[in-house]
Parts: structure tokens; sequence; C-alpha cells
């Protein structure tokens, strides 16, 4: 008995052993093409938000409802000015020195709260080559590695008064799960590099 109870241990833990390393990684899904990026494990907070929303498929009714070329394009809350209200709850913010507001960095959006927390479930990807003085004022979650054409077409796109888009951009988002190489497929390679060791 006691032999078959060490061979079950053993070979429990060499299939533990032998699973493959996933990392989470957002994707979202527009008319225009599809955005894959990195969720940073220093905003374990946001991560998680953003995992949670994704996973109970929160956006997929929403969009793009804000476009400013040179700037971020913003979505995940309802379509309307107003539309930061919504959130269920806030998120403590959690700024990173090193991670900074570059071209495809992805952030939680805000009111003028005083403790500078992020809402739930909108967010924005930069579309700018640096914008400093969202640096630790905003907290960025993510890294677009694959979908910066898309950025830029989405950021291209005529707009009203209000910045929002004429032609409505939906949103599909969805939180994955993929090991080292179907990331590098992906192209994601050089910041999977970057980013691991």
């Amino acid at each position: 008995m006691k032999k078959i109870f060490l061979l079950c241990f053993f070979m429990l833990v060499s299939c533990e052993q032998t699973k493959e390393k996933t990392y989470p990684i957002g994707h979202i899904a527009t008319p225009v093409g599809e955005l894959y990026f990195w969720l940073y494990e220093e905003t374990p907070l946001h991560r998680a938000s953003f995992v949670k929303l994704a996973n109970m498929q929160y956006w997929d009714d929403l969009s793009f409802n804000r476009v400013i070329e040179n700037f971020v394009i913003q979505g995940g809350c309802p379509d309307t000015p107003k539309g930061f209200g919504a959130s269920d709850y806030l998120i403590d913010p959690e700024f990173v020195p090193e991670i900074k507001h570059i071209y495809g960095a992805i952030g939680m959006g805000r009111d003028d709260n005083p403790g500078k927390l992020s809402a739930g479930c909108q967010f924005y990807i930069v579309h700018d080559v640096e914008i400093p003085r969202l640096d630790q004022n905003y907290t960025i979650f993510g890294q677009v590695f694959k979908g910066l054409d898309v950025l830029d077409v989405i950021a291209s796109l005529h707009t009203d008064a209000d910045d929002a888009p004429l032609e409505r951009v939906p949103i599909l988002v969805r939180a994955l799960q993929l090991n080292e190489k179907e990331i590098q497929i992906l192209g994601g390679s050089k910041f999977f590099e970057t980013t691991i060791q």
C-alpha cells in the first residue's frame, strides 16, 4: 500500500512539473482588427480586475467611445460622456516608475478623485510616443505587442465634438492564458524576453 501511495505521489509531482507555464494576455477584437497585450505582474490589482471582467464578458456590448489621435483611444464604460459613474468599484493606484505612458501602453481611466483610484471598467490605450504628464497619475497595467496598426486605424477615425467616433467601434475583450511559444507566434517574443527575464 505504501509503495502504491509513493508511486501515485511521484506521478502527481511529475505531472505538475511537466505542465507548461502560461501567462495572462489581454485580447481585444474589433471590426478593424485585433490587439494583444501583456498584463503586468507589477500591477496585480489591475490585472486581476481586467481578467475578472474579461471572463465575465463585461465589455461585449461596449465600444471605444473616446478617440483622440496622438493621445489615447478609450473604452470600457457605457457609451456616454458620464460612463465613468457606472464603474461598480474602484482600484487602488499601482504606480510603477519603470512603467510609463508610451505608445501602446494600456491604462485605467479615473475621475479627479484625490486618491487617484482607477475605475474598474474604463481603460485606454496610448496613441503617442509618450505622455509623461500621465505617469504616476494613472495606472498602466499592460502593453500592446500585436495590433499596433489596429490602434493607429482606430485613433485616426473621424469623431464628433465629444471625441466619439462617428463610426462605432464595438469591442470583444478576453483574457487568454498563453504559453511562451504561443506568445512568440503572435510576435511577442521581443517583449516576452525583456519582460520575463
